[in-house]
């Protein structure tokens, strides 16, 4: 099936954007203070990179296969029934991630607003709200996305700028943290919040201009990376690491301590809310999105609307294992970190064997032509 490419650098960085921020943001903080406490922003910063280097890795493959998304190319590299193993592995974390996701989204909502209201209730809403949304194409799901994008980063960046009066600069030192051991595992943690960046893999073939990819990517990441580390620079800042430490969504503590000019507002935690569930729906998009678009390239259907329904029970499922919230985030550092090897280390593989067939591929074009001439 061809892709209609009617999809922009500027809507590829889109959805790259508003994908990365997502349901970690609450959590955020919490994971890189736990890790190095004051060295929370470097421990960040160095997640970045790691996700950065993901990131270019699978836009590299794009750029050499653009007309296929990873589940197709990855057969023609690595063969049908190896890549098929590959590409099961990706469906199933993904569909965990996106139960997670709606898990997570449903423990804030009863905890924090709908008090009364049952678990499975909230989080079934918002995956319907994903299921119903994922049946567009994939021009649509671009264009949804970069609907949203003002709507999640110019509130999430007037929140950091205004919280910033309050904070005390001596809470981020010394930059490398008191007990920097741990730094490791922490920024693995933090690099998993970013793996939702691994829909770029079927953005790429409806781009209008695939080798602009890479700008896109880039680009995307940056913007996405940079309110991460504002976030965990204006929690810390504000609350100081041991104090962060104690608070299970730091991210929305901070918009509680923060208020408008002129007390227009006194709190904004509500505003950041309604922010945050739009964040948690285009990071469930795409999760599910990616899901069964998957699925559909495996089992060489022209269409992915077949599986948005087939896909539900399960994702519904696993999304109420988790015995209680903290159980909960003790799976999502687990699956994150595991999840590397997938969106990293695969990818990894698959761009070693491309560049060398196509050193190959290369060297017989070359002698072919030294032949003729």
């Amino acid at each position: 099936m061809e892709y209609p490419r009617q999809i922009t650098a500027i809507q590829a960085a889109a959805v790259l954007i508003s994908t990365i921020i997502g349901v970690g943001v609450l959590p955020l903080p919490l994971f890189a203070v736990q890790a190095a406490d004051t060295g929370a922003p470097l421990v960040t910063s160095l997640a970045i990179v790691v996700a950065l280097i993901g990131l270019w890795l699978i836009t590299k493959l794009g750029m050499y296969f653009p007309s296929k998304s990873i589940i197709l190319y990855s057969e023609d590299l690595l063969g049908r029934w190896i890549a098929a193993v590959g590409s099961l592995f990706i469906i199933a974390f993904f569909a965990i991630l996106t139960s997670l996701a709606a898990r997570e989204f449903g423990e804030v909502v009863i905890t924090s607003v709908l008090k009364q209201t049952p678990l499975e209730i909230t989080v079934i809403v918002m995956l319907l709200l994903a299921v119903f949304s994922a049946r567009n194409d994939i021009t649509t799901f671009a264009y949804i996305h970069h609907f949203y994008l003002p709507i999640l980063v110019f509130p999430v960046l007037l929140i950091v700028a205004l919280s910033l009066k309050n904070a005390d600069w001596i809470h981020l030192q010394p930059i490398m943290g008191n007990e920097p051991g741990g730094m490791m595992g922490g920024i693995l943690t933090v690099a998993a919040l970013f793996q939702g960046s691994f829909v770029f893999t079927i953005v790429i073939p409806a781009m209008r201009r695939p080798e602009r990819a890479m700008k896109a990517a880039v680009c995307g990441l940056i913007i996405a990376g940079g309110i991460y580390l504002s976030i965990v620079i204006a929690v810390v800042g504000v609350f100081g690491s041991e104090e962060t430490k104690r608070l299970l969504w730091p991210t929305l503590e901070l918009a509680k301590t923060t208020t408008l000019p002129a007390n227009i507002l006194e709190r904004l935690d509500a505003a950041f809310l309604g922010v945050w569930v739009t964040a948690v729906f285009t990071t469930l998009f795409s999760s599910y999105y990616l899901t069964i678009h998957a699925i559909s390239k495996l089992f060489r259907q022209r269409d992915h609307k077949m599986f948005s329904m087939f896909m539900l029970p399960f994702v519904f499922i696993m999304a109420m294992l988790p015995q209680n919230i903290l159980q909960m985030y003790e799976i999502v550092e687990v699956v994150g970190r595991i999840g590397l090897l997938i969106t990293i280390a695969y990818p990894f593989i698959l761009f070693v064997i491309a560049a060398i067939r196509r050193k190959r591929e290369g060297h017989r074009a070359q002698r072919q032509t030294d032949q003729s001439g």
